[in-house]
């Protein structure tokens, strides 16, 4: 019996490090306006194995370029977003 617990608690394990998708939905509702655009198109490219840092840069640099985000604040508003990305993982 204390086996078959041990062995219940191991399976288990995996799913409580799940994504959050609800907490990070509340934490994006009070990103400012740049900061959430760059939630928005960084969030569906993120999945447990991605790199965060690295999925965020190409996309902030994407809106940059197109002229969604201003370059002065794209530093600031991706730090933003990456902190409300970490609950998807």
């Amino acid at each position: 019996m204390k086996r078959f617990l041990i062995a219940v608690a191991i399976c288990a394990l995996p799913m409580t490090a799940s994504a959050n998708r609800a907490a990070a939905d509340a934490c994006a509702a009070s990103l400012a306006p740049e900061a959430r655009l760059i939630f928005d198109a960084t969030a569906p490219s993120i999945t447990p194995t991605a790199e965060i840092r690295a999925v965020l840069e190409e996309k902030t640099r994407d809106l940059v370029m197109n002229g969604s985000v201003s370059r002065s604040s794209a530093r600031g508003s991706a730090t933003a977003a990456g902190n409300c990305l970490k609950h998807l993982q």
